[in-house]
């Protein structure tokens, strides 16, 4: 008797960070589709929508973003080892909280690909998605991510894209090129 072995798709996260309106969450729209294009099994885990969901209550102090990030880090990383390739477009300010999702991802052995959008404040600030650059500036809002409130940018990210100087699916490729060259995809 012949035992027939399946094989799980490999999974990654491929984690998207940066500043508001630097670009994060179009880029991993665009990388989602062409993956899925692909065959591939994809979830988009983003960050506004794990706030109002898996992080209600979480307001936007230190510690309640590193409490956010360690939320989104544990169900990317559950989606990846699961043969997902889990797309996770959030700021994630500070290193030490990116630090502790790679360790966890190292831990079980699942890939992790870093990507910093490197977009400057000043481009953010007029293409400002959200209104909340324009909040900030009219004092409406407190503690905006690279404004008045600090981003720590990755030392040693996987990529880095500079999404002021290429479109969309320029960066997406860039991704995918890191992603091919790892046998993730």
């Amino acid at each position: 008797m012949t035992t027939a072995t399946t094989t799980r798709p490999q999974g990654a996260t491929i984690w998207l960070t940066g500043l508001p309106s630097s670009g994060k969450t179009t880029v991993a729209r665009a990388l989602a589709g062409r993956l899925r294009s692909e065959g591939h099994r994809v979830e988009v885990l983003d960050g506004d929508e794990i706030r109002r969901f898996l992080s209600a209550g979480l307001g936007f102090s230190r510690e309640d973003r590193n409490t956010n990030v360690q939320r989104i880090g544990l169900v990317a990383e559950i989606l990846a080892r699961n043969g997902i390739l889990a797309v996770v477009p959030v700021i994630a300010p500070y290193a030490d909280s990116r630090e502790a999702v790679r360790k966890r991802h190292a831990t079980s052995d699942t890939p992790y690909l870093e990507v910093h959008v490197a977009t400057p404040v000043e481009v953010c600030r007029e293409r400002d998605v959200k209104g909340l650059y324009a909040r900030q500036a009219a004092g409406q809002l407190k503690g905006l991510t690279g404004v008045d409130d600090p981003y720590e940018p990755p030392v040693d990210p996987d990529l880095v894209l500079e999404t002021r100087h290429r479109t969309p699916v320029e960066s997406v490729a860039s991704v995918h090129a890191v992603l091919a060259a790892r046998g993730l995809v």
